[in-house]
């Protein structure tokens, strides 16, 4: 009769258990099929894992072995106490320098200016620590965003031989923002070693 409704497996209705041996017996079959061959049944939807999208990471991820796209990260540190020659006025005013860059991924970090040129348009996280050696004065050391001061960290002890201005910020960035660090308060003139900035792309936007 036309319209009638179809039934599997043909024939009579089936008991549940019997359905049940039928659907266990199928599945069987097909996962012996090197356990990647979907199951078709008639009025069942059965979904089959394929490890090989698996270990791809999925739509849109990247496969084991390659690079995520827009990788950004950067890390500096300052390898010796004073500054060398051409360096006019560092440590005591303007920009802090580091002559060493430990990571460069995507080419942001500057050396020669010593700020990070953002590649991509995202979410950055920064971080610095800046030490002054043999030294009583205050120091303020701010993290700058192209000429405005998002964050200031001090070291202020006068009594220690060494100590550190510390802090971290995460920041959302066009493409082509600059962010530096900048002493305004205070010298290092006894010397700045060990000290680093580093900051990465936490994703784009």
């Amino acid at each position: 009769m036309l319209g009638a409704k179809r039934h599997w497996p043909p024939g009579p209705s089936l008991s549940p258990r019997l359905t049940l041996a039928l659907t266990l017996l199928a599945l069987r079959t097909g996962w012996a099929q090197e356990g990647t061959e979907p199951v078709l049944l008639e009025g069942e939807c059965l979904v089959v894992c394929e490890p090989s999208r698996a270990a791809a990471g999925g739509p849109g991820g990247a496969a084991l072995g390659e690079a995520p796209p827009g990788r950004v990260a950067f890390a500096a540190v300052r390898s010796h106490h004073h500054e060398p020659a051409g360096e006019i006025g560092n440590g005591t005013s303007g920009a802090i320098y580091f002559d060493q860059v430990l990571v460069n991924e995507g080419g942001g970090f500057d050396r020669a200016s010593g700020s990070f040129v953002a590649p991509v348009r995202g979410v950055y996280s920064f971080r610095f620590h800046v030490v002054k050696v043999y030294n009583r004065q205050t120091v303020q050391v701010s993290l700058m965003l192209n000429t405005w001061p998002v964050i200031s960290a001090f070291a202020n002890d006068p009594d220690v031989t060494r100590e550190a201005a510390t802090s971290s910020v995460l920041l959302p960035l066009d493409p082509g923002d600059r962010v530096s660090l900048r002493l305004r308060r205070g010298n290092l003139l006894g010397g700045w070693k060990y000290s680093s900035f580093s900051g990465f792309l936490i994703f784009p936007l």
